[in-house]
């Protein structure tokens, strides 16, 4: 039957605009993964839009387990493509873990994390927080109010453990990175100890994301960093406080991307065009007329095939703001963005983000060339398909010219210092000389050889 409404829906819209000029597609019937955050909204409103069909293609959407199942899914053929973290095609890519090569014509937001402690690890970091005139607690908080609490239980010889997604997430570096910019050591990696908890004050461990606030409350972990709306579901729960979001922390910062294999790519060239401009017109939709669509986003999102958190929990971010402590709710019209400020183009300076911090905890564990960095970050994002969609979209009457970046290099302006939580300016351009910029983590010929830093 569903098969069926597909069909009828595809007949529907033979008479629309965005067919008038259908690509001759190498391959229509697509299997897409995700993992439930809200986050993967892009995909569910291609499809619930009609944006996939509209384009000829007839795909199915497929939550999934974890981010490595999801992963291997890609690697191996099961799914077409998928939601996936930043740093998975550029891991893979450059053989950390799984080796293959995936590349990205498409990144999916900007910001939309958060990093939650438990209610007993806020009360414990309240007395090192300045409060505003009303009283309540100043924003953006940092990870120095943590640090006595980290100390604390050093000196009980209780570890502190933090939760994130997995090794190679924006999470792990976001929470990384607050850590680091606030004293407390993360820890290392090596080639031959990949728990990243080599020399850490805080000890960092992965949790699949919609585990988190269960994982939170059983106090096997004292915090997290993960996307929406699990964090929000910690605040509804009543068992933590968000004390900063990603956006606080590197504002307007990249999040995931829609990967697929060079494979997939190559042997698929027109469906890949046609996937990307569904993906742009469902990003478009999402924040087009000042998130006036954001509701609708929401209720679909709640559904059960998709996030399948409550309606409540996932409005309190998609929709504008965001909820710190019970009551305590602000205005963050940006928390979630998915096409404002070309935040679809996959920029190589944000892969080479990635990558710096890749090589800052050791997971890139010998020294490399700037022009490595640039060289890996156009081997796996893609923005001339990005441009080449985008193009046809404009051609149609889909899209508007002037809101595309069709003379960048790939590299944005440097990001500055006051938009940074440890005010330092990152410039994609100098990956070697950012990494020098930063007193925590490895640069230079430095080196992970056992527990010890060398070089």
């Amino acid at each position: 039957m569903k098969r069926l409404l597909l069909s009828l829906a595809a007949t529907t819209a033979l008479a629309s605009p965005a067919m008038a000029e259908m690509l001759e597609l190498e391959k229509d019937e697509l299997t897409f993964g995700f993992i439930k955050l809200t986050d993967m909204a892009p995909l569910a409103v291609a499809y619930e839009q009609g944006y996939f069909l509209d384009e000829g293609l007839f795909v199915t959407l497929e939550a999934q387990a974890n981010w490595k199942v999801l992963l291997d899914g890609v690697i191996d053929g099961q799914l077409d493509g998928a939601h996936m973290l930043a740093g998975q095609p550029l891991a893979a890519t450059i053989g950390y873990g799984t080796e293959a090569h995936i590349v990205t014509p498409f990144s999916m937001d900007l910001n939309g994390n958060g990093i939650t402690v438990s209610n007993e690890i806020w009360e414990e970091m309240k007395p090192n927080i300045p409060v505003m005139e009303d009283g309540r607690p100043q924003h953006p908080i940092s990870a120095e109010a943590l640090a006595p609490v980290v100390d604390k239980y050093k000196s009980e010889g209780k570890p502190f453990n933090m939760g994130m997604v997995f090794p190679v997430s924006t999470h792990n570096y976001e929470l990384r990175y607050w850590l680091a910019a606030g004293g407390l050591h993360p820890g290392f990696y090596s080639p031959d100890n990949v728990t990243g908890q080599i020399g850490a004050d805080v000890f960092l461990s992965v949790t699949p994301p919609p585990q988190m606030p269960a994982t939170l409350e059983a106090d096997t972990i004292y915090g997290y960093c993960v996307g929406e709306p699990w964090n929000q579901q910690a605040v509804f729960k009543g068992i933590g406080v968000p004390v900063i979001t990603d956006y606080e922390l590197w504002k307007n910062n990249p999040e995931k991307v829609f990967g697929i294999t060079a494979e997939f790519a190559e042997e698929y060239p027109n469906t890949t065009l046609a996937v990307t401009k569904a993906l742009i017109r469902a990003a478009m939709w999402l924040d087009e007329n000042d998130n006036a669509n954001r509701p609708e986003a929401v209720e679909i999102l709640s559904r059960p095939e998709y996030v399948g958190a409550d309606y409540d929990v996932i409005a309190n971010s998609m929709t504008g703001t965001f909820e710190y402590e019970k009551g305590d709710k602000r205005e963050v019209p940006d928390f979630n963005v998915f096409f404002r400020y070309n935040a679809t183009y996959p920029f190589y300076s944000d892969a080479v983000w990635y990558l710096t911090q890749m090589r800052r905890w050791g997971q890139i564990a010998e020294a490399k060339p700037d022009s490595w960095y640039d060289e890996v970050a156009k081997s796996v994002y893609k923005p001339e398909i990005y441009l080449d969609a985008a193009r046809m979209l404009v051609d149609e009457g889909l899209a508007d010219e002037a809101d595309f970046p069709w003379d960048s290099d790939g590299y944005k302006a440097p990001t500055q210092p006051e938009d940074i939580i440890d005010g330092i300016a990152y410039d994609g351009s100098t990956p070697n000389a950012y990494l020098e910029s930063l007193s925590i983590g490895l640069k230079g010929d430095q080196k992970i050889v056992g527990s010890d830093v060398q070089g």
